[in-house]
């Protein structure tokens, strides 16, 4: 067994979560990955694994009992706003009910340190200004909801029982590991940059810009991309402050730049040599017009400093990523 510090990573086998366990792993320690495999990978596991569902208090009590957990990660959730509209039921119970579940199981195990994957999404549809924290939140998806909610019950923990946890609203999680082992892999990809160079591989016939009647330059939904691996990076600084004795509280991570999506199909194009075939389509329910984050607090309270974000790198580790994953269809990527 690691002498390492352990930390019970949720969701560790999925996009975010298996690059914050090697993040974990760089700085000194030991992630303990629990999932259920719903749409993690097992590949994409760092570190000992424990099989499991959020609402099985047996798997929580064996994940804590096996392991001298010293704080916790939280990235399972569900996570498609779309999906959320017409299924909220889903969210509420994979979402808040699980985390109650975890917060349980971590109270009955004497662990009170938590990091949880919280998002921009509980602002709702904001104006153009950069969102401080101190912004109102009104989400206006049940995904967006259920992580607010989540929010107010660390909220209540903190108070109560003496939690220290950290909700880190991250805005919209981009790129991919450097090394192009690990990257967005879903059954269901909703989101734009995979989305996009799925279609330039020949897999999605039918991609989309959902909207370009917005009140933005370009007529597109503007949104802050920040790289996973900043993303990894800011919660290895939260931890670290939990583990010194800091209470938490709620950060934004974003870059504070927001990008159309017709800059990002621009981006992809300069990094592939190829344009995004693509349709227009209306609006979808529940996606706001602008949603960046300002990063003041999270510089200031966590010191973290973006380093990959900017969005030519962000394309080119994400098509690194893409074409070692998905073997292509009808189009040969530049070489």
């Amino acid at each position: 067994m690691s002498d390492a510090p352990a930390v019970l990573v949720t969701g560790g086998a999925g996009y975010i979560g298996s690059h914050c366990c090697r993040a974990l792993t760089a700085a000194g320690y030991q992630p303990v990955v629990f999932d259920n495999f719903s749409t993690g990978h097992r590949r994409f596991v760092t570190g000992p694994l424990v099989t499991g569902d959020l609402a099985d208090k047996t798997a929580l009590a064996r994940a804590f009992a096996e392991h001298e957990i010293v704080a916790v990660m939280h990235f399972a959730a569900s996570s498609l706003v779309g999906e959320s509209v017409v299924d909220p039921q889903k969210y509420y119970v994979n979402n808040l009910a699980g985390t109650l579940s975890l917060l349980e199981a971590m109270r009955e195990a004497g662990c009170h340190r938590l990091v949880f994957s919280s998002t921009g999404a509980v602002y709702g549809n904001a104006d153009s200004k950069a969102l401080p924290e101190s912004y109102a939140c009104a989400p206006i998806n049940p995904y967006g909801a259920s992580k607010w909610m989540i929010e107010r019950v660390l909220s209540d923990y903190r108070d109560a029982y003496g939690f220290g946890s950290f909700a880190l609203r991250y805005f919209n999680a981009s790129g991919a590991d450097a090394t192009g082992d690990i990257g967005e892999l879903r059954d269901n990809e909703t989101h734009l940059i995979p989305r996009a160079m799925m279609a330039l591989q020949g897999h999605v016939p039918d991609f989309a810009v959902f909207g370009d009647d917005y009140d933005t330059p370009d007529g597109t939904a503007i949104r802050d991309y920040i790289h996973v691996t900043d993303l990894a990076a800011a919660h290895v600084l939260a931890l670290q402050l939990l583990l010194q004795g800091h209470r938490g509280g709620a950060f934004n991570l974003g870059t504070g730049t927001g990008f159309s999506v017709r800059e990002i199909l621009r981006a992809i194009e300069a990094e592939t040599g190829r344009a995004v075939p693509h349709l227009v389509k209306p609006r979808r329910a529940g996606d706001p017009t602008y949603l960046v984050a300002d990063p003041t607090a999270a510089r200031e309270t966590l010191k973290f400093r973006t380093a990959h974000s900017d969005l030519a790198t962000i394309i080119r580790t994400a098509w690194a990523w893409h074409r070692k994953a998905h073997p292509l269809k009808t189009v040969q990527s530049r070489a």
